[in-house]
Order: structure tokens, then sequence, then C-alpha cells
């Protein structure tokens, strides 16, 4: 198992323990280039689970996605869920787009869950193109 990048990884905790949705990332993965922000995980299952609620056939798939309520706020470093405590696991990008030649799918972004040992590259920043 590759180890992950420490920066990378200094970078998922400060997002997860700042609770901040304004760190744009550009990860190179095996088979894609996803570009977008970061978001802290709970923000993350959040919308997701908001998105399958709001659909008629995916509905009951939210609550895989939601916290019981038994469990009431996740922990402060819950960045992946694989529960050793040595911070995130995951980058969980929001507002994101898979760049695709001159294309980014969707065009209106998506939400993706990348594993951090999974990253051979990345930068910060939102990668766009244009025409000019």
């Amino acid at each position: 198992m590759k180890r992950p990048d420490d920066l990378l990884r200094a970078i998922a905790a400060m997002v997860e323990s700042q609770h901040s949705s304004q760190m744009s990332l550009t990860v190179v993965t095996p088979g894609a280039v996803i570009t977008g922000r970061l978001a802290p995980e709970a923000l993350w299952k959040e919308r997701v689970a908001e998105v399958l609620r709001d659909s008629d056939h995916l509905g009951r798939f939210a609550a895989a996605f939601a916290p019981s309520k038994e469990d009431g706020d996740p922990p402060p470093d819950d960045g992946g869920g694989d529960g050793d405590g040595d911070g995130p696991t995951h980058l969980h990008f929001h507002v994101a787009r898979i760049l695709q030649g001159s294309y980014g799918i969707p065009d209106t972004g998506g939400m993706y869950r990348v594993a951090l040992e999974d990253v051979s590259a990345w930068t910060i920043g939102d990668i766009g193109y244009s025409d000019r």
C-alpha cells in the first residue's frame, strides 16, 4: 500500500479541522484528473444525502451518507472513515469536474471522494479551460 503525500494529508486535515470548503485543488489519480474545491467529509456527506433524498429512485441511499442520531457530530479529524485516528484518508471534492480533453465533466460540478493514497500528483487551484 502506498503512503499518501504528507503535505497533501496536512491540507486535507486543515480542511477537516477548519470546516472550510474554499481550498481548490487538482489531483491526478489512476484514470482521471479531478479539479474542484475540497470540503470537509461531514459537509460532503450532507450534500450527497440531500441530492439522493431529492431523487425518486435513489432516495433510500441517502441514509448511508447521513450521520446516525446516536453518532451526533463526526469527530474533528474524520476525513475518510478508517477509524485509525491518523487523520484523513480521503479527499472530498464538491463543485468538481473530471477533466477530459478540453472538457470538464460535469459542466456544473460533481461530488467526488478520492483516496489520498491514489493521488499521484496534485496542484493547488482549480484548473479550467478556455478557447482563447
